[in-house]
């Protein structure tokens, strides 16, 4: 096949995360990006039970039940000429690790402040990554519709404590709380939005000239314009060279609520953010778009059809030409894979699809042999750097409430595991049917537990353990490590020994006692 196909529709897709601190407004600008592409006739359309709205990207019942994203989600959908791929990230710290390995998978990322509070704690740790994978960040500078803080302060911030300078490209008019539109400072205009009720449909925009302007907002135009006036002087205007460096960032105001300024957003993800390029792999060595199918699981999601209890894996495609029903091979095995079950995927609703290139996600359905990290390829053997998993801070022993339901308990923390919603940890040498869960944040271990209970029909108990932290380790230390009070050595399901600790004190103590020990932080430490 000619390599023209394959560059042509790279060149086509757009394939972004988006990341936030919880409550600024992440799910409700998914769903507005939605509605400005087409790929929704009103936001919120699926109705939940007494009337209320839920987001297209929250399918999972916790989540309806929580108001929160628990789960990452794919969103597929086209917009001028362009296949844009969305991926919904879950904005509460707790489940930061499936940020992580969404963001693998991302070609750019979209950062939501929220205008009253600015840069928080998980907005840091989020952009962070992004930086270290070095993926361009639009910011959207959300509920500028409300009271908040003064603009220029934000601007001032994203510098002083995360290091990125923005460069607004849309700038508000009216104080914060009493937004009147903004001004495009690509061309000047100024652009007033109507509200809608609810903002279930697109807001109406009234194209307004400067003079006209001026005349009819007074005051809070003088204000807008002096503003941009202090933006030009300092320098503060689009650069697409050092957005793609990941140096700077395109800044939008609006709010995602009254869908003001998301079309602006929507535009610039097609204009400004990059299309796929050449991917890496373990060795370094890129692997041309328009070389043979390769791509890496970054995702694996079970009963998202309750119905059937599959499973589903998340494959972003690196390179080549993806036809459904090829054989691939599973890297890590070496086995042959067929691919006869292929799927586009919006929220919970899949299609068939008989086609993907680079860029694209394709959920592999049924597919019980891959996992997160894995490497799959047509003709050159390839393998993708693996996925790290993150340091665990919580540990707690997880038992079958009902000894009858055994191995339903068995089954569905085998699954959950492979999911990532928990790492699991066993001692080898017990062989112990009551594993220890480790987890980011407490609310994984309730995520686990809701699941378990109702997916699989197992009842699990909880004990809380001594441990609080965790360190990587090898098979010489772990003997060492063994015969020390206050640590624990498990094995994780990949095979990687972890050592835990009562307390961090411990760990510097034995740390400076046997400075030979290896005692690997792990990411997110």
């Amino acid at each position: 096949m000619s390599s023209v196909p394959a560059l042509a529709e790279a060149a086509r897709r757009r394939t972004f995360a988006i990341i936030s601190h919880p409550d600024a407004g992440k799910t409700t600008l998914t769903e507005k990006l939605l509605l400005y592409a087409g790929a929704v006739a009103e936001a919120g359309a699926v109705k939940a039970r007494a009337g209320r709205r839920r987001a297209t990207s929250d399918w999972m019942e916790l989540e309806q039940q929580r108001g929160i994203s628990i789960t990452s989600t794919v969103l597929q959908f086209g917009y001028r000429g362009h296949v844009v791929n969305l991926l919904d990230t879950p904005g509460h710290r707790d489940f930061s690790e499936d940020t992580y390995r969404v963001l693998a998978a991302a070609d750019a990322a979209v950062m939501v402040l929220d205008a009253a509070k600015g840069i928080e704690t998980q907005t840091r740790k989020l952009f962070e990554v992004c930086r270290a994978r070095r993926l361009p960040t639009l910011t959207f500078l959300n509920k500028c519709d409300r009271p908040g803080r003064e603009p220029l302060e934000l601007v001032d911030e994203l510098q002083d404590q995360i290091d990125l300078r923005a460069t607004p490209l849309t700038w508000p008019v009216g104080i914060p709380g009493d937004l009147r539109g903004v001004i495009d400072r690509r061309h000047g205009a100024f652009v007033r939005y109507t509200r809608t009720a609810r903002g279930a449909v697109a807001a109406p925009e009234e194209l307004v000239e400067a003079a006209r302007a001026e005349a009819e907002e007074g005051d809070a135009w003088r204000r807008a314009t002096e503003e941009c006036n202090l933006l030009d002087a300092v320098g503060a205007n689009l650069d697409v060279k050092s957005f793609l460096a990941g140096e700077t960032s395109p800044l939008f105001v609006g709010s995602a609520l009254t869908n003001f300024g998301v079309r602006h957003l929507l535009d610039a993800i097609v204009d400004l953010a990059p299309p796929p390029a050449p991917r890496n792999d373990a060795d370094g060595i890129a692997r041309g778009l328009d070389e043979p199918f390769s791509g890496f699981v970054f995702k694996v999601q079970a009963n998202m059809d309750p119905a059937h209890r599959d499973r589903v894996a998340f494959v972003r495609i690196c390179s080549g030409h993806f036809e459904r029903g090829m054989t691939v091979t599973h890297e890590p095995s070496g086995r042959p894979f067929a691919t006869k079950y292929a799927t586009s995927v919006f929220g919970a609703e899949r299609d068939t699809i008989d086609e993907a290139w680079p860029g694209d996600v394709v959920g592999l359905v049924n597919a019980a042999d891959l996992g997160v990290g894995d490497t799959l390829f047509a003709e050159a053997p390839v393998t993708y750097p693996p996925i790290p998993r993150f340091a665990p801070e919580l540990f707690a022993v997880a038992r079958a409430r009902d000894s009858s339901r055994s191995k339903q308990f068995r089954r569905g923390v085998e699954q959950l595991e492979q999911e990532g919603v928990v790492q699991v940890l066993r001692d080898e040498e017990v062989g112990d049917p009551a594993p220890i869960l480790a987890g980011v944040g407490q609310m994984q271990f309730e995520v686990f537990v809701h699941r378990l209970e109702h997916e699989f029909g197992a009842g699990v108990e909880l004990t809380s353990t001594p441990y609080r932290v965790a360190r990587r380790t090898d098979s010489q230390t772990a003997a060492r490590l063994r015969s020390t009070s206050g640590v624990r050595v498990l094995t994780r399901t990949d095979g990687v020994l972890l050592a835990l600790f009562e307390s961090p004190n411990w760990l510097a103590r034995v740390e400076a006692d046997h400075p030979e020990w290896t005692l690997d932080r792990l990411v997110g430490d």
